[in-house]
């Protein structure tokens, strides 16, 4: 189908407005333009019973987490959120309004992770930072209220490539299977070379160009783009992995690795739900306040992560 009219409008906007794409900016300009566009789209922040920001111990120092919880009380199940931006981009801040969205309508404690960012920091430091902090919760987990039982792992883009990342590691662990994991239009190849990554070239939309840039921002060489820990799909054996819930976009170069793992998930064995959302493109699962299909996907996640934590479902 063609683009959704409500992405076409803001794709429409960034033209007239002579948006120069983040690509050809600086990271310091593209960093603070990616955060400006995220709270422009994103709605209004959700109410929660407490937003906490505290440091832990990560590989490379103190590691910033922002603890998300939707009621008083303990035993939640727990949500370690990875943002995206390309491994170089995002914050805290770019992920707040998903993890308090996450928060209320998943009827869990989410836990956002500000892992290092490239190129000052190159491939595999996000990853080991995302698995530090998972490792934290489960270690602290009586200490935050949270259900060691029931810990999921999740993300968007970059983040849903983490996510993906972290499953790998804590299986190789041995001692913390996770309840569920959820990722949002994830990169999961970096040598792909399919249809969706040729053909969607728009400059005012996330475009294989994008692509490209964050990935000569984190990665190192060859042999980094052929590690599963930043390529998952190239991992040998998909088998013992949490349950999955896969969201792509029609019009996003990462389209087709996503869903080539979450065909490989099932394949091996794993619990999928793999859903292409037609009309939209990269990014729009941070835009519920322009985009009706951003609180359908968000509500599909809620609805994931509640079915693999044992929660009942949510009150209309």
């Amino acid at each position: 189908m063609p683009l959704d009219p409500q992405l076409q409008d803001l794709r429409d906007q960034r033209a007239r407005s002579g948006a120069t794409p983040l690509y050809a900016l600086s990271l310091e300009q593209a960093r603070a333009a990616d955060l400006a566009a995220i709270r422009a789209s994103g709605g209004s922040p959700r109410e929660l019973h407490d937003v906490t920001d505290r440091t832990v111990p990560g590989p490379g120092g103190p590691l910033p987490i922002r603890i998300y919880r939707p009621a008083p009380g303990g035993g939640l199940p727990a949500l370690l959120y990875y943002f995206g931006g390309g491994w170089t981009l995002g914050s805290l801040d770019t992920a707040d309004l998903l993890c308090r969205t996450l928060a209320a309508e998943a009827g869990c404690l989410v836990v956002g992770v500000g892992y290092r960012l490239a190129p000052e920091h190159p491939f595999p430091a996000a990853v080991h930072d995302c698995h530090a902090g998972l490792r934290w919760v489960a270690a602290h987990a009586a200490e935050l209220g949270a259900d060691r039982a029931r810990l999921a792992v999740g993300g968007d883009s970059a983040g849903g490539n983490l996510a993906a990342a972290v499953t790998l590691l804590a299986r190789a662990d041995g001692d913390l299977p996770l309840a569920a994991q959820l990722l949002v239009y994830p990169n999961t190849d970096q040598l792909a070379d399919d249809p969706s990554m040729r053909d969607n070239a728009d400059p005012y939309l996330f475009n294989h160009h994008s692509v490209a840039w964050y990935t000569r921002h984190y990665l190192t060489g060859a042999a980094d783009a052929a590690d599963p820990l930043a390529s998952p799909l190239r991992a040998p054996d998909l088998g013992g992995l949490p349950p999955a819930l896969v969201i792509t976009a029609e019009y996003d170069p990462l389209r087709d690795q996503g869903e080539a793992y979450a065909r490989r998930l099932a394949e091996a064995g794993v619990p999928v739900e793999a859903t292409r959302y037609p009309g939209m493109a990269h990014g729009f699962f941070a835009m519920a306040g322009a985009v009706d299909a951003a609180a359908q996907a968000t509500a599909q996640a809620a609805r994931h992560l509640r079915r693999c934590f044992g929660l009942p479902p949510a009150a209309e």
